[in-house]
């Protein structure tokens, strides 16, 4: 199990180098600067190509049970690659990610009251465009993947080998994107790889939670570090008037760069709090019901203290 993980990492830094070496990289796929970017300069976004084929290849080897979920990943991956070069209207967008949310309820045999598979259609949906939101700063969405689908791989492993070897098997694709991702970053995801990665999240997140590997909050802990920021930034935007879709520099990741932090230091103090999220997460799933419901509140104490203090270090930017 150990070999396969390590050549998805070293097949996805070695073919990194090589397109970006080449040139190739820049001709399939380069990110330009616009209103949201934190970077001057063109970057290729050809990283997410690389990962998510690799990972999923190397998953479906391995994790025969999943493979229709990985399927489903694979189109999105298409779709958002023809996005990334030619680009989508927003509505047909997100008429692909309900469309795959359900399928991935489908496949996965969810049973449940019609409400509820709404719900989660909704919450698959929210989650693919997570790392599509933050992969805008050096080693931030890289750095999320590496520790939240590695936890994922340890809660699952000796309970649901399959689910286990697919996560860590993306967990190490995406340390091998992260070569190239950390500042400067040569290289960027992409919808790509933002849009499959954010649909794994929720797959396998829920795959894991309807074959009793772990409670809701467990896979909801371990990426919360995005999903508190996408969240809090939407409602605060809906709030405001402005319009959620377009273009903007409000997360809490782009003001902290944008402030004065810059891309090391805010990649290194997102990867503590990732990594402090992953290891409470795998310690409460050890604990009994009252101990699971306290680690969650003091996780929610915990981020209202750290949105409170990002919002008076680094407030918003006048112009949005």
């Amino acid at each position: 199990m150990v070999l396969v993980p390590l050549l998805c990492l070293l097949l996805v830094a070695g073919l990194l180098k090589l397109l970006l070496a080449s040139g190739w990289a820049a001709r399939i796929a380069i990110d330009l600067p616009n209103e949201r970017s934190l970077h001057a300069a063109p970057v290729p976004r050809i990283g997410g190509i690389v990962l998510i084929g690799v990972a999923l290849a190397a998953s479906a080897l391995l994790s025969p049970a999943l493979r229709p979920v990985l399927l489903i990943a694979a189109m999105l991956a298409l779709i958002s690659a023809w996005d990334d070069r030619h680009g989508l209207p927003v509505a047909l967008r997100l008429a692909v990610h309900l469309a795959a949310a359900a399928g991935s309820i489908f496949v996965l045999q969810v049973a449940a009251p019609v409400w509820v598979m709404v719900a989660l259609a909704l919450l698959l949906t929210w989650a693919m465009n997570l790392f599509n939101f933050m992969d805008g700063s050096d080693g931030l969405a890289g750095g999320m993947a590496l520790f939240g689908f590695g936890a994922l791989g340890i809660a699952a492993a000796g309970s649901a080998p399959g689910v286990a070897v697919a996560c860590i098997c993306i967990a190490a694709a995406s340390a091998g994107f992260l070569w190239h991702n950390f500042h400067p970053a040569r290289v960027f995801l992409g919808d790509a790889g933002s849009i499959p990665l954010g649909f794994l999240v929720g797959s396998l997140g829920l795959a894991g939670w309807v074959e009793g590997l772990w409670p809701a909050w467990f896979p909801l802990l371990v990426f919360s570090p995005f999903v508190v920021d996408a969240t809090l930034t939407l409602v605060a935007r809906v709030l405001r008037g402005s319009k959620p879709w377009q273009p903007h520099r409000e997360h809490a990741y782009q003001r902290m760069v944008a402030g004065g932090l810059g891309h090391r230091r805010t990649a290194l103090l997102w990867y503590a709090l990732m990594a402090a999220c992953a290891a409470s997460g795998l310690v409460g799933l050890r604990l009994d019901a009252a101990g699971q419901w306290t680690l969650v509140v003091a996780w929610v104490v915990i981020y209202g203290i750290l949105a409170a203090v990002t919002t008076r270090r680094f407030p918003l930017p006048k112009k949005t």
